[in-house]
């Protein structure tokens, strides 16, 4: 895992399985080579276009993984075993379910950031399962991935998918009111 990855995910290292955890960096790692954005401009850029205001896009991303793993402790001390759910499933789905958007994003001659032709084209929760499927995340992992946005609302999504996709949306919604 190189040095740019860890310090933007040190939740990585809540992954104990260590395969799931290097392949969950390198699907990052490629993405920024392959994104037209700086690893710093996640630190400043909106996590999402739809609003007037957001917060940075790694305040948000990292915000939803520790929503998640609340969630999963909360379930987990209420419920036991009756609902199980994989962690390291959960915080590798939680951490790359936006990776996409470095491919959805770019800088426009103004230098603000928009929507480039390709996300346009290939939402986020497409282009990020395919780099997730590129370093072969499991299908647990691509599924949150595919499932976490609107894309999935038809669908019927995994118990951590369905902890990803309300932690992403209840810190996403409330934006929408500012």
């Amino acid at each position: 895992m190189n040095e740019t990855v860890r310090k933007l995910w040190p939740e990585l290292e809540w992954i104990k399985n260590d395969e799931l955890r290097e392949k969950t960096a390198q699907v990052w790692e490629f993405a920024i080579e392959q994104s037209p954005l700086d690893a710093e401009d996640l630190e400043t850029i909106p996590f999402t276009l739809l609003t007037k205001r957001a917060v940075s896009f790694m305040a948000h991303k990292r915000s939803v993984v520790h929503v998640c793993r609340d969630t999963a402790r909360i379930m987990h001390e209420f419920y036991g075993d009756t609902v199980p759910i994989d962690m390291d499933v959960l915080y590798s789905g939680a951490i790359l379910i936006d990776v996409g958007k470095l491919l959805e994003y770019e800088r426009n001659a103004d230098g603000k950031i928009v929507q480039s032709n390709y996300g346009a084209l290939l939402r986020h929760p497409f282009s990020g399962t395919g780099l997730a499927m590129r370093f072969d995340l499991p299908p647990e992992v691509c599924h949150m991935i595919a499932m976490h946005a609107k894309e999935g609302d038809t669908g019927q999504r995994t118990t951590e998918g369905i902890i990803v996709h309300h932690a992403d949306f209840m810190t996403f919604e409330p934006f929408k009111l500012l």
